[in-house]
């Protein structure tokens, strides 16, 4: 079967799909015809694809708000506001959470704004196949910057305000083999800690906005807590960074050197745009005891320059354009 027609098949099938699993099926083959376009640098197999696309997550975006409302999947939030009656799962439809959220916001969409951004998306998608090389990077990176600051005006102008970035070094307690033996080089001595079901419980995602990144601290060790963490603020693990320190450090596996920081999305959040990424592995010197270089702050206003930012756990006054919080935050200068 030809891709056209592969495309005229699909798209008679998702105006009879009744299900999840079958809009998601025609959501995917569109995905290969995209893949497959661009390899042939087919414009118009490419508009065709990347309709079919949109039109079969906002499809899926509503069956999705369907089966939610009649409780038959689980539709996020606190445990105690889910419907008991719900069985099924995002991961039991093959779904993220990035993806659920996308694609609800799709059917949320009225039908002449649905239409429009659709417009939008095929002629962004045609002008990737017939643009150069470099002209599709900065194209790519153009619009990357446009969307990163329309979703910063909009998260500002919010009635109470939202975070879309979240930066966060939580005062995590290493459990030495012996707190009697072992304390003399704890982070208890410097500042007090936290378990981390204490942590865990922090109302995070009331401040998040729905789309939004946080950028976590954990030490080596402390690799499952922080990503337990990062869980249960609401956020779904991406990536990470990993700061390599000027001085060796303590550890019982080994002598710890470096710390990681995890980077975690919630909703529809755009990524860096290609070649504007900086290096997984950033060398800088320490500090104070558990200080963060700043370099940190310069990469993440450089990835978000216009989302509204907030650091938890922020020691000293806010950087310029940022809210703090913590015991040791101080007052804005």
């Amino acid at each position: 079967m030809s891709a056209l027609a592969l495309y005229d098949a699909a798209r008679a099938a998702l105006a009879l799909a009744l299900n999840v699993d079958e809009a998601r099926a025609i959501r995917d083959k569109a995905v290969a015809m995209q893949v497959y376009a661009r390899q042939a640098r087919d414009s118009q197999l490419i508009d065709h694809a990347t309709e079919l696309r949109l039109r079969a997550e906002r499809r899926a975006g509503e069956l999705l708000r369907e089966m939610a409302e009649k409780g038959e999947r689980e539709a996020g939030g606190r445990p105690e506001k889910r419907s008991p009656a719900a069985t099924v799962k995002l991961a039991d439809l093959d779904i993220t959470k990035t993806q659920s959220s996308r694609w609800q916001k799709l059917a949320a969409l009225d039908a002449r704004e649905f239409e429009a951004r659709t417009a939008l998306a095929k002629k962004q998608a045609v002008l990737s196949v017939e643009l150069t090389g470099a002209e599709r990077k900065a194209e790519k990176q153009e619009r990357r910057r446009a969307r990163e600051a329309d979703l910063g005006a909009r998260q500002v102008a919010l009635p109470q305000k939202r975070y879309g970035v979240i930066y966060a070094d939580p005062e995590w307690r290493f459990e030495v083999w012996s707190r009697d033996s072992g304390m003399d080089r704890a982070a208890d001595n410097h500042y007090p800690t936290s378990t981390v079901e204490a942590i865990c419980a922090r109302d995070v995602a009331s401040i998040a906005a729905d789309d939004a990144v946080l950028f976590l601290w954990a030490t080596a060790p402390m690799l499952r807590e922080g990503l337990q963490v990062l869980a249960a603020w609401g956020f779904e693990y991406v990536s990470h960074f990993i700061w390599v320190k000027d001085r060796i450090g303590t550890g019982y596996w080994s002598r710890n050197k470096h710390e990681l920081l995890l980077i975690g999305t919630r909703g529809d959040l755009p990524a860096p745009a290609m070649g504007t990424q900086w290096a997984s592995v950033v060398e800088a010197p320490l500090g104070v005891h558990s200080a963060k270089p700043e370099c940190f702050c310069e990469l993440i206003e450089s990835y978000f320059p216009t989302l509204p930012k907030i650091e938890l756990n922020r020691r000293g006054p806010p950087r310029p354009g940022w809210d703090a919080w913590g015991n040791e935050a101080g007052a804005p200068p």
